[in-house]
C-alpha cells in the first residue's frame, strides 16, 4: 500500500496541510516541526533522501547558471567545465536562459523571486547601474563569470579582454594593415566595452587610430557579423582587416566575405576572440584570442561554493586570466 501525506500527518502529529507546506520548504513551518515531518517521510519512503535533507538544511545543492542565448556556441564549453567543477563538489547545475541584455532588471528580479538555488553564476549580464544594484542585493551568493559590472559588490572571474584585443591590434598593424574595422557585440556588455577599448588604444599608440566610420556593433551572433561585414566590405574603400569581438561574429564575417567573393586573407584579414573549438576547423581556421574558459569556470565555481558554504570574507575576489593570440590562416598582409 502506498504511503500518503495523511499517513505522514498522523504519525507526525500534525495536519495534512502542515505536511504539504513542510515538504515544499515553506518557511512558515517551524523548523523543528519540519524536521520531524521530514524524518517520518524519509523513514516511510515518502520522498527521496536527498530532497528530505534539503528541506532540513534549507539547501538545494543547486547552482543556477545564467546565460544569454543557449544557441550561441560560446556557452557549451563553459557550461561543460562548470558542470564538471560543480559536480565534483556535490552540486548540480540548472541553466537559466535569460536575456539580461534586453530584459535587464525584470529578468533578474524574476530569477531571485523564483528561488530553488543556493547560488548564481552570471555568465551574461549587462553593465547598467540598475543591474549593478540588483546584483548587489542578491538574496543568495552570486559570482560574475566572463563579465564585469562596475559597482556590483560581487566576486568576479574574467579574461584580460583589453590585453587580448591589444594583441590583435599589434598583429594587424605589424602585418601592414591601416584600414582596420571593428565589429562589436552589445554596447552594454563589459566584453564589448573592454575589447574595443584595448583595441582602439593599441591602434592609437601605433599611430593608426580606429576610424569611427569603420566601427560597427550589434549582437554576439553570426547574423550580426554577416550583416556588418557585408556593409563594411561593400564600401568604396573597404577595410583590409576586421577584428570581431567574438568568434561567432567572426564566423559571420567570414561567410560574408565568401558570399561577396572576397578572399580571406588575400583581400581582408579577419580575427575573432574566444578560440572556440570551431575556430580551428578547416572551414574557418580563424586567427583569434584564446581565453582559458575551463580555468575560469573552475575558479568561479570554487569561489561560489566557498561563499555558499560559509565563507564570510567581505573582500571580493577579482580574478583576471591572461589571454594569448592564436594565429591561423585568416590573417595576412593587406593586398598590394
Amino acid at each position: 500500500m502506498s504511503i500518503t501525506s495523511h499517513d505522514i500527518a498522523r504519525e507526525a502529529g500534525v495536519s495534512q496541510s502542515t505536511v504539504s507546506r513542510a515538504l515544499r520548504g515553506d518557511p512558515r513551518v517551524d523548523p523543528a516541526t519540519a524536521a520531524r515531518i521530514v524524518r517520518v517521510a524519509e523513514r516511510r519512503g515518502y520522498m527521496p533522501n536527498a530532497a528530505a535533507r534539503s528541506l532540513v538544511t534549507r539547501k538545494t545543492r543547486t547552482i543556477a547558471v545564467v546565460v544569454a542565448d543557449i544557441k550561441n556556441p560560446f556557452y557549451p564549453e563553459l557550461v561543460e567545465a562548470l558542470h564538471e567543477a560543480l559536480g565534483r563538489s556535490g552540486y548540480r547545475m540548472v541553466l537559466v536562459n535569460e536575456r539580461t541584455d534586453t530584459r535587464g532588471q525584470a529578468g533578474l528580479a524574476e530569477l531571485y523571486r523564483g528561488g530553488g538555488a543556493d547560488g548564481v553564476l552570471f555568465v551574461s549580464v549587462t553593465i547598467e547601474q540598475r543591474v549593478a544594484k540588483l546584483l548587489t542585493a542578491s538574496p543568495f551568493p552570486s559570482v560574475l563569470l566572463n563579465r564585469d559590472v562596475d559597482g556590483a559588490d560581487l566576486d568576479r572571474v574574467m579574461a584580460d579582454n583589453a590585453g587580448g584585443a591589444a594583441q590583435v591590434a599589434d598583429l594587424l598593424y605589424h602585418l601592414g594593415h591601416r584600414r582596420i574595422a571593428f565589429i562589436g557585440g552589445p554596447a552594454n556588455t563589459s566584453t564589448t566595452r573592454d575589447r574595443e577599448a584595448g583595441f582602439s588604444k593599441a591602434l592609437a599608440q601605433r599611430g593608426a587610430p580606429l576610424d569611427p566610420a569603420n566601427r560597427r556593433a550589434g549582437e554576439y551572433s553570426h547574423r550580426s557579423g554577416y550583416q556588418w561585414a557585408t556593409d563594411l566590405l561593400d564600401r568604396a574603400e573597404p577595410p583590409t582587416a576586421i577584428f570581431c569581438a567574438n568568434d561567432v561574429v567572426a564566423f559571420g564575417a567570414l561567410d560574408a566575405a565568401r558570399n561577396l567573393q572576397i578572399a580571406v586573407p588575400g583581400d581582408v584579414s579577419i580575427v575573432g576572440f574566444d578560440d572556440l573549438p570551431m575556430a580551428s576547423w578547416r572551414a574557418f581556421d580563424l586567427t583569434t584570442v584564446r581565453q582559458p574558459l575551463t580555468d575560469m569556470a573552475r575558479d568561479a565555481a570554487r569561489i561560489l561554493i566557498e561563499r555558499i558554504e560559509g565563507r564570510d570574507d567581505p573582500e571580493r575576489e577579482r580574478l583576471v586570466f591572461p589571454t594569448h593570440l592564436v594565429r591561423r590562416s585568416s590573417t595576412g598582409p593587406p593586398p598590394a
